[in-house]
Parts: structure tokens; sequence; C-alpha cells
């Protein structure tokens, strides 16, 4: 039977996956969003959002142990620095901790003065005097309220209907305004926010309500924005859903010109990045998150990795992440935290390949790229180019056991500006797998080059491992019907000789005299040669692959010298070496 009548076992039908067992009836789906005429599959985003940092406040609450008032400045800081205009700085109702912080920015004048500060409050009267109390001489300053909307909510923790709890946010905005007029003065341009905490699943003429009952309060016009953010507090469904409530919201809220849409996703379903980004699409003009994902439970939507993803694009994030490491290090300082090696765009291992084929592929990409001004960045396995986040080349190829040869002459050439033949990778590869099957684990640029010379070149003190020959000196001439005439003097077998031969170029000559010497045997044969100089300038080195058969072994030999003869005759001597051992 041939192989395109054979019947295929594998179908739907044949792969009968078996019930889990488990308890799916505890579980119900989310409600779909009835938006046939959605529009937000057919945008792009072409403009980064704003941003806010929560994670002074919504990444700090997460931590086993909070941040101390050093770690709380120097993440600050950081995000000053990173180019952050919308910063939530804490929960300053919450405790001395978080107020005593606010008040300490402010009376050191660390808020430059294009920097927004943000603080989070309950609607209760109270708590928000206490937080506008704590932004007294802020030049910007947005207070943040929040209360829940959700049925389970209203329910089970207000014990209320709709009524009360639209009342809980209206109450609150005049609230807020009332402690504004009374505490604040002309030095700071005061912002406000409202949240309709678990958004997602609230109904959503019911969150159309809610915000409009503090809009009506608030009274956004022109100069008067008001900021609604529509959080994904526990993430229940999929981003497409996330993004249909945002349309959703986004057509039917009054005084649209004057509001300003924020996202806020989690990541309890691991799709933050993409919800937040589907969200921009249908109509969101900002984002709220955490660097590398810190916060609640799964954590908050990763502000890396989204402005990462638009740099990726061809554009701007408006975030500076050409030192993404020094990022990471003051991240994992103030976080107690560490980044996993996986994580994208910063990990230890994402512009690492340890796959035989991947490394070819970034090898022949580098390759191919020329270098040229504005020329778009294309190497396969590498969206982004690591060194404009500050990382170098030394460790996009690490080889192992999976590795082959592009990994292992990528490494040569990157480290050690060795450009070895194709065949030659080959050889050289299998020589570096024997040695992983063997011991496992990684294999080490360092390592690499230590295997490397000690195979092909005259290490120093690796006299009896180099083999029977070595160079000394050597002189070529013309003879009388146009041959090279080489006088060589060498080491062979520890004996220093003179050795003498013809031939058509210093590579035949060499040849002649090892054979007429009875160093290797009259059947040698010149399969390949290859050259190349490892940099420009007149004192720079040459490197010279010789592939030779001798006996029945074909191998090859490497020689590097600052004249190029010399490199081709050391490469002879090299084969000839690994012949014999």
């Amino acid at each position: 039977m041939s192989a395109t009548s054979r019947p295929t076992p594998l179908t739907a039908e044949t792969v009968r996956q078996r019930p889990s067992g488990m308890p799916i009836h505890k579980y119900r789906p989310f409600e779909a969003v009835d938006l046939p005429d959605r529009t937000w599959p057919g945008k792009r985003i072409t403009k980064a959002p704003r941003w806010l940092s929560t994670d002074l406040r919504d990444g700090n609450q997460a931590l086993i142990d909070p941040m101390s008032p050093a770690r709380k400045r120097a993440m600050f800081d950081l995000l000053v620095r990173m180019g952050y205009k919308e910063i939530e700085v804490g929960f300053p109702s919450s405790g001395q901790t978080d107020f005593d912080f606010v008040r300490s920015i402010i009376e050191e004048d660390a808020i430059p003065e294009d920097v927004t500060i943000s603080v989070l409050t309950q609607a209760r009267e109270e708590l928000i005097e206490r937080t506008v109390e704590s932004l007294v001489g802020a030049h910007h300053a947005t207070v943040h309220l929040y209360n829940a909307t959700a049925p389970t909510f209203r329910r089970v923790v207000f014990r209320g209907g709709r009524e009360e709890v639209k009342a809980i946010a209206v109450d609150g905005t005049r609230m807020v305004l009332k402690c504004a007029e009374k505490l604040l003065d002309d030095r700071t341009v005061f912002g406000y926010q409202y949240s309709p905490e678990i958004f997602t699943d609230t109904e959503l003429d019911f969150a159309l309500e809610v915000c409009e009952g503090v809009m009506e309060v608030w009274q956004p016009g022109p100069g008067r924005e008001i900021i609604l953010n529509l959080p994904a507090t526990v993430e229940r469904s999929t981003p497409s859903t996330y993004a249909d409530r945002f349309e959703w919201m986004s057509r039917n809220l009054s005084h649209r010109p004057y509001v300003c849409l924020s996202a806020h996703p989690h990541n309890d379903r691991g799709t933050a990045v993409a919800a937040a980004e589907l969200a921009v699409m249908a109509g969101a003009q900002r984002v709220e998150g955490c660097l590398f994902g810190q916060g609640e439970r799964t954590g908050n939507v990763d502000l890396v990795t989204l402005g990462m993803n638009l740099f990726s694009q061809g554009v701007d994030p408006e975030i500076d992440f050409s030192r993404i490491d020094e990022v990471r290090r003051t991240w994992e300082y103030c976080n107690q935290m560490e980044v996993p090696p996986r994580h994208p765009y910063v990990g230890d291992l994402v512009y690492t390949a340890f796959s035989g084929s991947h490394q070819d592929a970034i090898k022949k990409g580098f390759e191919a790229m020329t270098g040229e001004p504005g020329e778009p960045w294309d190497v396969p396995y590498l969206p982004i180019d690591p060194k404009d986040v500050g990382r170098s080349y030394e460790a996009v190829i690490r080889v192992n056991s999976q590795s082959g040869k592009g990994g292992v002459a990528y490494v040569l050439k990157n480290d050690h500006k060795l450009e070895l033949p194709r065949r030659m990778q080959v050889e050289f590869s299998r020589i570096i797998q024997e040695k992983t099957d063997t011991e496992g684990g990684e294999v080490s640029p360092g390592e690499i080059w230590a295997i490397f010379s000690d195979e092909y070149l005259p290490a120093p003190g690796a006299e009896g491992r180099w083999g029977r020959v070595a160079l000394r000196e050597a002189q070529t001439s013309a003879t009388s019907d146009g041959q090279d005439a080489l006088t060589v003097d060498v080491v062979v077998d520890g004996r220093d000789t003179t050795l003498r031969g013809t031939g058509n170029g210093p590579l035949a000559a060499f040849f002649d005299a090892l054979v007429t010497a009875g160093v290797v045997d009259p059947g040698v044969r010149l399969l390949d040669y290859v050259e190349h100089t490892m940099s420009e300038g007149a004192g720079s080195q040459a490197a010279a692959y010789i592939e030779c058969a001798i006996g029945d072994r074909v191998l090859w030999g490497v020689g590097i010298d600052a004249n190029i003869v010399r490199a081709s005759l050391k490469a002879v001597v090299s084969a000839v070496n690994r012949a014999s051992r």
C-alpha cells in the first residue's frame, strides 16, 4: 500500500480524550457581548497609549514583604527615569507608611512637574479626606476612587441593589470634590479617576449607569477630563470579550471627548497583555499595569511586555527600555523577587537559542544583515535586536546537546572572528556533541574555545597533545620552472630538522616536503582550502583552514598568523598532527 493511500490513524474521532472527572459543573461560561458590528478587529495600534504604573500601589500590596520607604523611592525614581508620566504612588488612607511616602516625594520635590501622581481611595469620607490631605503641595495629582459593582459584590458584600451601589460611587465623587476644594490650593492641578471594580463581571448597562452618575457630578468638559478605568479585576474571559466590552462602553458613554478610557487587566487566565492590546484597539486610551507583571494573584498586565511589543512593531512605546537589565536589577531589589529566565524581552534566556536549527538560522540571519542605516531588523527567532535593550550578542547562541553546527560556528565567529567552512563546522560540532553527550549540560563560549584550541591549535603547554610536528621558520622562493620552493625549519618528534619541497604554491611544496621526509604518506591529498582576514588594518591576523585526506581519514586543520602563507602552513601542521593522534 502506498503512503498516499494508507489510512491516517489520527483523527478527531480516533483520538478519544477521556473526561477529566473534574467538577466542571461548579463553573459557568462568561457572558458574551452582543456586538455584531464590532470594529476593533480591523484596527491597528499605531501610537502608544498613556501608561500608568501601579507598581507602588497594586504591585506593592501584593508583596509578601511590602517595600520599605527606601525601596519605594528607588522604584519611583526608576519609573521617572524610564519616562512614566502617570504613577500611582500608594493608598495613603490605608496606613501611615503609604501616607508618609506620598508626603516625602512631594516635600522633597522628587516629582518632576510633568509627572502626575495618583492615589487610591475607597468611597468613605474619612478615607477620602485623608487621601486628599496626602496630596497637599503636589504639582499634578489624581484621586482614584473605586467600588465594586458586580452582582456577587452587590449581593454578598454590600447586601444592596443597584441603586445603593451606584450611590456609593456618586456620593464618593461628591466627597472627593468637597475635600479637594477644602484642602488643595492653586498649586495643584487636580484630576479624578473612577473605577467600577470587577467591571468584567458587571452588567454593561449597569457599569454605564454608574459611570454616567459619576460624570454627572464631576461634569467633564473642555479642560476637565475624567478617567474612567474599566478593570479586569479578575480575568475571567477571552481578550476579545474584554475588547467587546470596551468598544460597547466607548460607543455609549456621554461626554466621550472628555473621557480617558483606561484598561486595567489582570492575568488570571494568562492573557492580560493580549487583553490590554485589544482594549486599546477597541477604544482604551490608557493602560494601567506593573513592570514585569507584578500584582495580586497572577499579576497585573506587564508594562514592559506591552511597551516592547509596540517597539518590535516599529511603534515608539514612549518609555525607555534601552537599559533593560538595569530596570530588572532595580525591580528585583525593590520587590525582593526574581524575573524568570523566560520572561519576554528581559529574561536571561529570551535571546538564547540552544536548538541547532535555530542557531543555524540565527547565524545566517546575522550574516544577511548589511548594517545599512535604516535596514529593517530581520533575523530568524529574534523579534528584536538584543542590542536595542542593552544586551550583547554573546548569549544569543548557547551550546548544549541539542545544538548543531550553526551554534558552534556562531560562537567562534562572534567571539573569535573565525569563519569556519561549512564542512569544518560539521566536523567540529561532532567534537562538541561528544562532550555534551558524555558530560551533559551547557558548553560555555569559553569552553568551546578551549576545546577548539586543544583540537586545532598549538595551545601553550599542550606540546604532547599537539602532535609530531611544530613549525619554526619558513622561506619560499621560485624555481626555474615557475614552481615554489619551500625551506622550512620544523620540530619532528622532538628533533629540530629542516625540510625542503617544491610544488605549485607553498601548500603543495609543504606537502611535498612532509612526504619526502616520511612525515606523511605519499597518498595525502589537499581537498579544500579557505582563508580570511580576522580584522581590518595592517596588523590584522589571518586564518587559514585546510581539509585534507591523510591515510583513511578526512580532517581539517587551522592556522592563525599575521602572515597568510605562514597561517596556511600552520593549518597543514594542524591537520597532520590531528591525523597522528
